[in-house]
């Protein structure tokens, strides 16, 4: 990557001066000087990074720069006021950017890099809640899995696989969550252990207002949402800004 140029500085020259002028090389460089400031390992295992991982990171990394980079673009062109030279002056948003470029590099998962892009995002737009939880937002999306972001999304509106149809609301007298929930997800069904361990971390980590998905309730109550107000933030987000 070449560009000596800190954001700061490069954003301050005139635009014949900088390489970076074009809204989505501004992008760019603000990306690359978040993903610059991640460290690189050295010593005795430099040799087997070099030949095993570098290249797969270094891949990871174009692919997550550019990403973030054009969407960034994107929200320049669809929200007021926004404009990407400001984001330079904007620590609250390099941290976040720094944060969620490390953990990206952790991951293959496209619905975790979805979730830390979109979380960037907000960042940048002032979409997102105060900086300290912001950056617990982001280890969380870092700590869990695209299965925990999955149900976290369907414990805030529950509904069965017909009601997404479009079709009216399978009606139950009386079931649990954990049913709901395999009838939604049938890759789970069977899978009790797996998913209430799921519900335990995110009942941990405050998402969900309960981790019971086996007690019996009424029809209304099989489907009633379970996260919590915290929850509801995160979920937000980690979604694409409106």
């Amino acid at each position: 990557m070449k560009s000596g140029l800190s954001i700061i500085k490069c954003l301050k020259l005139k635009k014949t001066e900088c390489r970076s002028g074009e809204k989505g090389d501004i992008a760019l460089t603000v990306v690359k000087a978040g993903v610059s400031a991640i460290p690189f390992v050295g010593g005795p295992a430099a040799e087997l990074f070099g030949l095993v991982v570098t290249p797969s990171l270094d891949k990871r990394r174009e692919e997550w720069m550019h990403s973030v980079a054009n969407r960034l673009k994107g929200l320049e062109e669809k929200v007021k006021d926004f404009r990407m030279e400001d984001l330079s002056k904007n620590e609250e948003f390099i941290s976040t950017l720094t944060h969620a470029s490390q953990a990206a590099l952790r991951s293959h998962q496209q619905e975790k890099l979805d979730a830390l892009r979109n979380a960037v995002l907000n960042a940048a737009v002032g979409a997102g809640p105060d900086e300290n939880v912001q950056l617990m937002f982001v280890n969380l999306v870092d700590n869990l899995t695209p299965l925990h972001l999955r149900i976290l999304r369907f414990f805030q509106r529950p509904e069965s696989p017909t009601a997404k149809a479009g079709s009216p609301r399978r009606v139950h007298v009386m079931g649990t969550a954990a049913e709901a929930l395999e009838s939604a997800m049938p890759e789970l069904r069977g899978r009790q252990e797996l998913y209430e361990l799921v519900a335990r971390d995110l009942h941990a980590a405050g998402l969900l207002s309960s981790n019971s998905l086996t007690s019996m309730a009424t029809g209304p109550g099989i489907y009633a949402k379970r996260t919590t107000d915290l929850g509801d933030q995160f979920v937000r987000f980690i979604t694409y800004p409106n």
